[in-house]
């Protein structure tokens, strides 16, 4: 899991620029800047979010270390948000089939995932 490069994110159109004056006794000025002088730099409009989710209390003898993980494609940051919680607390006796675990978490949720290929072409 981890931000999104600003490059995927100007590439869909999700993205403003904005311009502030820096101001006397800020106490960050970004490398070149001083006070008096125009930064202009991107905002994001929507956060987007993907990863991995790790499975761990495997059978060591079947998975390295007792572990496993599945791959998971940008999504909506506030969907996101919302699995990595549930996650933290989801337990199975038994590793749970990817498209199985992401239809459980949508009936808990009580919605569909906005998955970023699905919303930003």
């Amino acid at each position: 899991m981890g931000p999104i490069s600003m490059d995927w994110y100007r590439k869909r159109g999700l993205t403003y620029k904005v311009s502030k004056v820096l101001e006397e006794g800020q106490t960050f000025y970004p490398k070149g800047y001083k006070a008096g002088d125009v930064w202009e730099y991107d905002e994001i409009t929507t956060h987007y979010a993907g990863g991995r989710i790790d499975i761990h209390g495997l059978d060591p003898e079947e998975y390295y270390n007792g572990t496993d993980e599945y791959g998971l494609d940008v999504m909506h940051g506030e969907d996101w948000n919302a699995l990595s919680d549930w996650l933290d607390e989801f337990e199975s006796e038994e590793q749970v089939p990817y498209d199985e675990l992401i239809t459980l978490f949508e009936k808990h949720y009580g919605k569909k995932i906005r998955w970023a290929d699905d919303i930003t072409k």
